[in-house]
């Protein structure tokens, strides 16, 4: 079973103009600095759920005597 294709182009546009993508400068983070950024992200979200959990047994603890 065959499918039909149509390629259609914008008008004004033609296949040797440069794309305004391409013109344009990415700003992607190479995935080397997401892994640090999430990991950094990951230990400071730990960090301070274990600070809040310490401060509520704390204030537990102090309750029960």
């Amino acid at each position: 079973m065959a499918t039909n294709i149509t390629i259609t182009e914008t008008r004004g546009a033609s296949a040797s103009a440069p794309t305004a993508t391409a013109a344009t400068p990415s700003r992607k983070l190479p995935g080397w600095l997401w892994f640090i950024a999430l990991w950094c992200f990951g230990v400071t979200a730990a960090m301070s759920l274990g600070f809040a959990f310490r401060l509520l047994m704390n204030a537990t603890l102090f309750a029960v005597r």
